[in-house]
């Protein structure tokens, strides 16, 4: 049937007029065209029939009344060329597990009444069809049981193991005139086979060994994570002692003596017990809580005076500090914390390991740093002294330190590491190298040249 035939009810086809409005009708028409096709054809042989008015014939075509669309859609099927719709194949569901429960049975019938064709011809049945059912699990068990790093490893000592048996089988290969070129040599092969189960056991032993050492890994990591869990819980309960320690029902700090002992005893309890992470969250909290700070108080009752300013007044020279850290960081590794801004002064940090740590503003002033660690520590803006760095001192057993001129207000340096210290300034640089000897002095990063060593060892 050609583009200009079209298919009519009786299943016969008639010629397409070619005329204007051959494209109306062509094999790209759409169904609107058909359908004005439809009326224009049902108009010439119902003249005269009362119904729905058909239209106008505008520039050469016909247009539809809207009644009639529904009507006309309805017969679009006797229009349109008749089409076969492909109905999809019913596919059979297979069950191998009882494919392979049936092999066996014929198995088990070939051996029972002695056919050998019958027992044959399950067993290889039996063998397919569970290898069909194996082979799309393989993968997936293949990636389970067997980690990422061994599965070159297996698979290279399979090859290994198979090119070598290969070799011997062919290392007696044309030995013997007239005979197969190729000769299985049995005894080699049974000394391989041997060698091969050894190693089997071996690599079983590396396997449970692994298996062993991975579960101990796990459970080394939880263990660490659950620490750091009830570390976490213990710090928090500790935040919120202290605070109800010092604090008032007002929310004012109104530390006693007795209050003030015990949040010392809790803080060096707690400290002891901590891993660096956990002191540098404590010093932290206190600094910035104001409890490590000297603070000025009234003479008689003790109390903290307010500044004027929202906060309490700072008393550098005779300040009561609500927690006085005292030795409880001595030796104390703080190594790769973040300790900005953190309150320090006057704290004994002998030996401690300060190295990598972030300590900018943080205030070292009459803090012993006697060999302590700071290598590659970020020192912009720390505080090691008081007032100008030329007349800047240690601090003192017996003398009062005076912070204007910043005498006996500085660190105790002296055996200190400074190896790679990050920003650190000229004033820093002066008092560290007038200070801290000759041992402290090697490790200045840009050299003492030109400083005064005013310990003189």
């Amino acid at each position: 049937m050609t583009a200009n035939e079209k298919m009519t009810p009786e299943g016969n086809s008639e010629q397409l007029g070619t005329n204007s409005r051959t494209d109306v009708r062509g094999a790209n028409s759409s169904p609107s065209d058909i359908l004005n096709h439809h009326h224009e054809s049902n108009g010439h042989q119902s003249n005269g029939v009362s119904g729905p008015e058909v239209g106008n014939q505008e520039n050469g075509g016909l247009v539809i009344a809207q009644p009639e669309v529904n009507s006309l859609a309805e017969n679009l099927a006797t229009v349109r060329p008749t089409q076969k719709v492909a109905t999809p194949r019913r596919r059979w569901h297979i069950n191998y597990g009882w494919v392979t429960l049936i092999s066996i049975m014929v198995t088990i019938l070939g051996l029972a009444i002695d056919n050998v064709w019958v027992g044959f011809s399950g067993a290889i049945s039996t063998l397919v069809v569970s290898v069909r059912i194996l082979l799309p699990s393989w993968g997936q068990i293949w990636s389970q049981l067997v980690p990422g790093p061994w599965r070159s490893f297996i698979v290279g000592c399979g090859g290994l193991v198979a090119g070598i048996i290969t070799l011997l089988m062919l290392s007696g290969a044309n030995q013997q005139p007239d005979s197969r070129n190729i000769q299985i040599n049995w005894d080699a092969i049974g000394a391989v086979g041997e060698v091969v189960g050894a190693l089997g056991q071996i690599l079983i032993a590396i396997i449970a060994v692994y298996v062993a050492w991975r579960q101990y890994v796990i459970s080394k990591e939880l263990t660490i994570q659950q620490n750091r869990i009830t570390q976490q819980q213990t710090i928090d309960a500790y935040f919120q002692g202290v605070s109800d320690l010092a604090l008032n029902d007002e929310g004012l700090l109104e530390d006693w003596p007795q209050e003030r002992a015990i949040a010392d005893g809790r803080t060096a309890s707690i400290l002891s017990s901590v891993d660096s992470e956990g002191k540098a969250k404590i010093i932290r909290f206190l600094s910035q809580s104001k409890m490590l700070t000297p603070l000025r108080r009234d003479r008689h009752l003790g109390r903290p005076i307010l500044d004027g300013d929202g906060g309490y007044a700072e008393d550098r020279a005779t300040g009561v500090r609500v927690i006085d850290l005292g030795v409880m960081l001595a030796g104390a590794d703080l190594s790769g914390n973040d300790l900005r801004w953190t309150e320090l002064s006057e704290a004994n940090l002998v030996r401690a390991n300060l190295c990598k740590c972030d300590l900018v503003k943080a205030n070292f002033s009459r803090t012993i740093l006697y060999e302590a660690k700071l290598a590659e520590a970020d020192v912009m803006g720390t505080r090691f002294f008081y007032g100008e760095a030329e007349t800047a001192s240690p601090r003192s057993r017996t003398e009062r330190p005076n912070y204007k001129t910043g005498e006996y207000t500085g660190a105790v340096i002296e055996n200190a590491d400074f190896t790679n210290v990050k920003r650190l300034s000229d004033a820093q640089r002066y008092y560290c190298c007038a200070w801290g000897g000759s041992k402290t002095r090697a490790t200045i990063p840009g050299g003492c040249e030109g400083i005064p060593n005013k310990l003189e060892r």
